[in-house]
C-alpha cells in the first residue's frame, strides 16, 4: 500500500467502475488501472463491463451475452434510420437511449459509490443514469471524450453547436437539421435537469474541463479535474545508445496510425520538410512507427528513413519501443489526455505534440518538451511540427540538456501521473461526496 493510505475514510469503502470493457480501447484501460490502483490503496474497486477480456476476478459481465446485444442493437438501428444510413457515421454517434438495468445489479447496489466512465453502445442509457442516481449513492462521471456535453458526438471538433442546442450535426449529413438526432438527444440530457447536480463530473484534463465549463449543458456544474493513472516503474533505463554515429530515432505510434484523427499526412509532410530544409539532419533520421495500419500505403511516402513496426502488445514491448527511441512525435489534431506523452516521458523519450487538447497538463513547453502551434492548413501544421523535431534533437545532441529534460519529465510524471496519486484523488473525492 502506497503512502496515500492514511487518507482512506474506511477500509474497505466499495466502489464500483462501469465501462463498457476491460481492455479494448483507452477508457478501458486506464478504466481497469484505476481499479487496480484503488485496490493497492485499499478500497474495495471492481469493474463492470459488457466486454471482459481479462481474467481479473473483481471484473464482471454486467448481463448475459444476449441481454447486452439486445440494447446494442436496438441503439445502432435507430442511429442508422436517423443519419440516413450512413455506415461511414454509424459509430461516431451515441444516444444513450438503450441500456442494460445495471441500477439492479449487486456491485452496483453493494456499492458506496458508483463511477460511470465509458457506458456508451448500448451498456447504460440515459435514463439508467438516473435509476442508479436514484439509489442515493455517489455517483461520478469520469469523462473520456466529449459526450456528456454534446448531443450526440464523442469529440465536436471544429463544431460549436455544443456551446447551444446542437442541431445540424455534421455527422448526420443530410438528415442533419434544427431538430435532428443530435439536438433531440441534447434535450434529454438536458432534461436530467436537477438530477444532474447530483453527479461529480471529472474531466481528465484541464482541456476537457473548460470545454465542459463552455457548454451549455455542463456549464455551471462541478467538473473536477483528475488525470488517468499510469503504471510505470522508474527502475535503470535500458536505453539503447540510439545517438552512437549521430543517428537520432523518432517514434510514432497510435491503435491505428492511419485514424484521421491521429494527423499522419501532417506528419509525413513535416519529414518532407525535413528533408528539403534540414537535409543532412533528415539523414540522420530513422522514423519508427507502430500500432494498426488500414492502409499501409499511407505510411509509403515519408520524407526520411522510415519502418513499421506493426501492433506492439504488452507494457514491457511498449516500454521497449520507447527507450529504443530519441523523440516520440504526436501529431493528432486534437486529444483529450494522450498517454503516448507520459509513457514518452517516463522512459526517456522527448515529446514533441501539437498542443490541441490535453497536451499541456503533460508537456510544459520547453520544459519536459515541445508543444507546437497548430493549424487547420496541412502544410502550416507540418512547418509547426518540425521546428519542433528540429528543437528536439538540438536538445537529444547536448548530452547535459538532454540528461536535465530527462529528470524534469520524469519528475513530473512521478508527482502527477502514477496510479497511486491518481487512486488517492479519486478516494478524497469519493469520501468528500459520501459526508456531502
Amino acid at each position: 500500500m502506497s503512502e496515500n493510505k492514511d487518507i482512506i475514510a474506511e477500509p474497505r469503502l466499495r466502489v464500483v467502475i462501469i465501462n463498457k470493457s476491460d481492455s479494448t480501447g483507452g477508457a478501458a484501460v486506464v478504466s481497469r488501472r484505476l481499479m487496480e490502483s484503488l485496490r493497492g490503496e485499499g478500497v474495495d474497486a471492481r469493474m463492470l463491463v459488457v466486454e471482459k477480456l481479462t481474467h481479473s476476478p473483481y471484473i464482471e459481465l454486467a448481463a448475459s451475452p444476449r441481454s447486452i446485444k439486445r440494447p446494442f442493437l436496438a441503439e445502432r438501428l435507430k442511429i442508422f434510420m436517423a443519419n440516413g444510413f450512413d455506415r461511414s457515421t454509424l459509430f461516431k454517434i451515441d444516444t444513450g437511449s438503450d441500456g442494460l438495468p445495471l441500477w439492479e445489479h449487486h456491485l452496483v447496489k453493494e456499492a458506496d459509490a458508483v463511477l460511470i466512465n465509458w457506458v456508451n453502445q448500448g451498456m447504460l442509457s440515459l435514463k439508467g443514469v438516473e435509476k442508479i442516481i436514484a439509489l442515493g449513492k455517489p455517483v461520478i462521471w469520469t469523462m473520456h471524450d466529449m459526450w456528456c456535453m454534446t448531443g450526440i458526438c464523442h469529440h465536436a471538433g471544429d463544431c460549436r453547436g455544443y456551446l447551444k442546442k446542437c442541431g445540424n450535426c455534421p455527422l448526420l449529413g443530410k438528415r442533419g437539421g434544427d431538430n435532428d438526432l443530435s439536438h433531440k438527444i441534447w434535450e434529454k440530457k438536458r432534461r436530467l435537469g436537477s438530477l444532474k447536480e447530483k453527479i461529480t463530473f471529472v474531466a481528465v484534463s484541464n482541456w476537457l474541463a473548460r470545454k465542459a465549463k463552455e457548454s451549455s449543458l455542463l456549464a455551471g456544474e462541478k467538473v473536477c479535474v483528475i488525470p488517468n493513472p499510469f503504471n510505470l516503474s522508474f527502475d535503470e533505463c535500458s536505453r539503447e545508445k540510439n545517438n552512437s554515429g549521430g543517428k537520432i530515432r523518432l517514434i510514432f505510434g497510435a491503435a491505428r496510425v492511419d485514424d484521421p484523427i491521429k494527423g499522419l499526412p501532417v506528419l509525413v509532410e513535416a519529414t518532407k520538410l525535413l528533408r528539403t530544409d534540414y537535409p543532412e539532419l533528415a539523414s540522420r533520421m530513422e522514423l519508427v512507427t507502430f500500432g494498426g495500419v488500414k492502409d499501409p500505403s499511407s505510411l509509403s511516402d515519408m520524407g526520411v528513413e522510415s519502418r513499421h513496426l506493426g501492433m506492439v502488445k504488452g507494457e514491457d514491448e511498449v516500454r521497449k519501443v520507447y527507450e529504443s527511441a530519441d523523440i516520440l512525435v504526436s501529431a493528432s489534431s486534437y486529444e483529450t489526455l494522450p498517454g503516448t506523452l507520459v509513457e514518452a516521458q517516463a522512459y526517456g523519450c522527448i515529446p514533441v505534440s501539437f498542443n490541441q487538447g490535453g497536451q499541456s497538463d503533460i508537456v510544459e513547453h520547453l520544459s519536459t518538451g515541445h508543444l507546437a502551434h497548430f493549424s487547420s492548413d496541412l502544410e502550416v501544421a507540418a512547418r509547426n511540427l518540425a521546428e519542433g523535431i528540429v528543437w528536439a534533437v538540438s536538445v537529444v545532441d547536448d548530452e547535459p540538456a538532454r540528461a536535465a529534460m530527462l529528470a524534469r519529465m520524469r519528475d513530473n510524471v512521478k508527482s502527477r501521473f502514477l496510479s497511486s496519486a491518481v487512486a488517492g484523488a479519486y478516494v478524497r473525492l469519493i469520501c468528500g461526496r459520501r459526508n456531502v
